[in-house]
């Protein structure tokens, strides 16, 4: 597992509303083309496909990867919730490192429906039951608010009783993300928010208003990987690698403490970023730009101290310097996250690995991190997984 990982090729479609985009196999196979134009490789030289997403039947990645050849390689189907995209990337990587394949792509798609994420299969145990049940077990239930939006705003809310944060500072990192987002021509929401229009949006679950919570979208992302020596032979772009990367699932932390932030991913997101900065021998404070999973405001907050950018109860005083933007510590979703680009589960994670990939190149226009050599990406799902990745430029 010693061998570099390039990336040699990215590629995303602009995410879209449910009902105003193609159907998935248009998606996968357009973002799946961009990556491999991209990269300058040819479909015949890819050996092993992952394909990623949540809402779909079984082979829908080959049901994508057919409009772009007819090569009988591997496809193998992913689903991890809302860290799809990520683990398609995963196992990609880990098959390049390992030495079983030279050039392998890593796809990611989605086409959701309209309103919050529900059960789809009614007759049979739901696989999240064990995160619902402590959730009851903490705070109740509201049946008048979506699932996600009591997670995550639960954790919010115990944020606030153990530091005293204050409800708009989440509403901050909101106006942080369309701020961001203007210039990105990928990002569906690129209107810039003030405060208030945050605050005065419709409330969905205490702290959070509609404005803080990611919409569900439609889209694709690809990522074309491959070895050092395919790069090499075939002249390709081989800049950028992934230096590290880790996934982690829930461990005791997650349910026996009963803690809102614990049940949400925030052990899972510091034992994977860990684990990523001793792999690479960095710490977080050398880290000038990252993607992180902002499916609601609350969870950006969060995550700014699981990955060490911020000290434990320390996230309101790193929003509040503006340490979490340009001209502070580190530049968080300079995309404009899930919060402005839509959350196309599948497709999020192979997304944020572009914004990155580009960062590094040099090629984010307007909202370039001057100088940024190492990026990180993190991306969370619920039942649960989490990826953390970390690209370097050589």
């Amino acid at each position: 597992m010693n061998r570099k990982v390039i990336v040699a090729g990215v590629g995303m479609l602009p995410f879209a509303k449910p009902g105003a985009s193609e159907s998935y196999p248009m998606l996968g196979a357009r973002a799946a083309k961009a990556a491999l134009d991209d990269a300058r490789v040819d479909y015949q030289s890819v050996n092993q496909v992952y394909a990623g997403y949540v809402y779909g039947d079984s082979c829908s990645g080959q049901a994508a990867v057919y409009h772009v050849g007819l090569t009988s390689v591997p496809v193998i189907n992913v689903n991890n919730n809302c860290a799809t995209g990520s683990t398609a990337l995963f196992l990609a990587r880990q098959t390049v490192a390992s030495g079983a394949a030279e050039c392998v792509l890593a796809l990611g798609f989605e086409q959701m429906a309209r309103g919050a994420l529900g059960v789809h299969f009614q007759d049979r145990p739901d696989p999240s039951q064990r995160l619902l049940d402590t959730m009851q077990q903490i705070q109740g239930t509201d049946v008048g608010a979506p699932i996600a939006a009591q997670l995550f705003g639960g954790a919010g809310r115990m944020h606030m009783q153990l530091y005293g944060t204050r409800a708009d500072t989440f509403a901050r990192i909101a106006v942080k993300a369309r701020r961001h987002a203007q210039n990105n021509p990928n990002a569906i929401f690129r209107q810039p928010l003030t405060l208030d229009e945050v605050l005065a949006s419709p409330a969905v679950f205490d702290p959070l208003t509609r404005l803080q919570c990611c919409p569900p979208t439609c889209g694709g992302a690809a990522a074309v990987l491959c070895s050092e020596d395919f790069a090499r032979r075939h002249g390709l772009d081989a800049r950028v690698r992934i230096a590290a990367q880790a996934m982690s699932t829930d461990g005791n932390s997650s349910f026996d403490e009963k803690d809102m932030r614990k049940l949400v991913g925030y052990d899972m997101t510091r034992r994977a970023a860990q684990q990523v900065y001793e792999a690479v021998g960095i710490g977080p404070e050398d880290v000038p730009v990252a993607e992180l999973h902002d499916c609601f405001t609350t969870n950006e907050l969060l995550s700014y101290e699981a990955l060490g950018f911020a000290p434990e109860g320390g996230a309101e005083r790193f929003v509040l310097d503006g340490d979490n933007t340009y001209g502070g510590r580190v530049v968080t979703n300079p995309s404009g996250g899930l919060l402005s680009n839509g959350h196309p589960l599948g497709a999020t994670g192979l997304a944020q690995c572009a914004e990155l990939v580009w960062q590094l190149r040099g090629q984010a226009g307007a909202r370039q991190v001057e100088g940024a050599r190492v990026a990180l990406q993190h991306n969370l799902g619920l039942g649960g997984a989490c990826v953390v990745t970390l690209y370097q430029r050589d």
